[in-house]
């Protein structure tokens, strides 16, 4: 087991009071498993992602958990070891790369400074690192791009040179935060490929997140589901594409395209996510939920096993069903 995020309860302290961010977090990734978290804006993904880092805001508490890494409780480390972990062991690349380049520096340097920092070696060597760096993630003309600045490039190749920072070390654990967002199609498919080779060639365990069952159905093995900072789903990403245990996970299946005839309207999910200042006595999802019975409104369902490795908190019996 390489990562295991166990009971993670996060609030952040604001003029409102006090929002509960996450609540009662629990997942596992394994050693070269690539594990998808997915759920639309606002259920908690970036900051579970952030909590691995130790990147949150100073206003944010970790009220109860452990983030169980290669055996240690990261939560417990000084701010110093949790630096070293950075880029070296856990690498993190960002949905708009951006914000992840030095606007006013060339990438060779950029790359030259990272993998010198982790690796330890000579200019010299870490020159020549920067173009290998550059040529595994399939950027044509190496030497000609490490000359470049960031502005310069497209978003695709700034999102692949984000990338090969990321793998510099290179990492055991990659974390993906809405990697192809606002890439087209075409690339968004090609970054999704090199992100696969990658865990295939090193070995090296991906968290992807993302808002797209589309983009995990390509290449995660297993697949959380959050909403309103909760798991309400995992399990393998087959088993929940084809057969979704909660009305959550349904109701994302129904709004991609593909589940509409040409020229029909998108199925959008009625409703919005609860207030995290005050959450509901019952399941967060019953207020939008078509099957949402007298219990779901009162009492708070668990992650509980619906069947083998899938699990789901619904207080529905079985698999939930299409119309």
């Amino acid at each position: 087991m390489l990562l295991e995020v166990k009971n993670l309860y996060i609030d952040f302290e604001g003029m409102r009071g006090r929002t509960e961010a996450l609540k009662n977090i629990h997942f596992s990734l394994e050693k070269g498993e690539i594990l998808g978290i997915v759920g639309e804006s606002g259920s908690g993904k970036s900051i579970t992602a952030l909590s691995i880092l130790g990147l949150l805001e100073e206003n944010a508490i970790i009220s109860n958990g452990e983030i169980i890494y290669n055996g240690r409780n990261l939560l417990r480390l000084q701010k110093k070891e949790r630096q070293l972990l950075r880029g070296r062991e856990i690498g993190m690349v960002f949905q708009e790369p951006m914000t992840a380049l030095h606007p006013t520096m060339k990438i060779g340097k950029q790359l030259q400074h990272v993998i010198q920092r982790h690796r330890n070696i000579p200019a010299k060597e870490a020159k020549e690192a920067v173009l290998q760096a550059l040529q595994e993630v399939h950027i044509d003309q190496p030497e000609l791009v490490a000359k470049k600045y960031p502005f310069e490039l497209s978003g695709g190749m700034r999102q692949r040179i984000v990338i090969a920072l990321a793998m510099s070390a290179p990492p055991h654990l990659l974390i993906a935060d809405e990697p192809t967002t606002a890439l087209d199609v075409t690339i968004q498919y090609e970054i999704l490929n090199l992100i696969q080779e990658l865990n295939r060639k090193r070995g090296t365990s991906v968290l992807l997140i993302t808002h797209d069952l589309g983009v995990v159905s390509k290449i995660c093995d297993r697949t959380i589901v959050m909403y309103a900072g909760e798991v309400v789903e995992s399990g393998p990403t087959k088993e929940i594409l084809n057969r979704p245990n909660h009305p959550y996970t349904q109701s994302l299946l129904e709004a991609l395209p593909d589940s509409v005839s040409p020229g029909q309207p998108l199925r959008a999910i009625v409703g919005e996510t609860p207030s995290l200042l005050q959450r509901p006595n019952g399941c967060a999802f019953a207020t939008r939920c078509k099957y949402a019975m007298d219990i779901c409104r009162s009492h708070h369902p668990k992650l509980a096993e619906k069947e083998v490795n899938h699990q789901a908190a619904c207080w529905l019996e079985g698999t939930v069903s299409y119309d």
